[in-house]
């Protein structure tokens, strides 16, 4: 807002938009992204085994599938019933191009647990599935 401090007769209005707020307000939001991004990834508890290779990033527009200890499937917090995973990649996946799955699976599933996550995957034409792990204790 603009006030006129001479006292001419004519009253030109001066209209400016003042950025700075919207700048803090983008700043604030940016960094909520920014610390908000990585914990969406987790969504599910599970136990991650660890590994002592260092892995890639995950992809932003990524699918990733959940076993958590009891072996129940879930994408993207939505359980999947085990008889119906096969369906359900197929249709995840018939018109994506980039055909990547990220498999995070608790340390204490069967290996048949996610041999079937694999399987299904694969038959869903899945060309690239990656396991998401923890980095190792450090010791100290």
């Amino acid at each position: 807002m603009a006030f006129n401090l001479n006292n001419d007769s004519d009253n030109n209005d001066l209209a400016e938009i003042n950025i700075i707020p919207l700048v803090d307000v983008m700043l604030v939001l940016l960094i909520i992204f920014m610390v908000a991004a990585p914990l969406s990834i987790g969504g599910l508890k599970v136990d991650l085994p660890r590994s002592k290779a260092k892995g890639g990033g995950v992809d932003e527009n990524r699918i990733v599938l959940t076993i958590n200890k009891d072996g129940d499937f879930f994408i993207d917090k939505l359980k999947i019933p085990s008889n119906s995973l096969e369906a359900r990649m197929k249709a995840l996946y018939e018109y994506r191009t980039k055909k990547e799955l990220y498999i995070r699976a608790d340390h204490r599933v069967s290996y048949g647990k996610v041999v079937d996550a694999m399987s299904a995957a694969k038959i869903a034409g899945v060309k690239k599935m990656s396991m998401l792990t923890q980095p190792p204790k450090r010791k100290g």
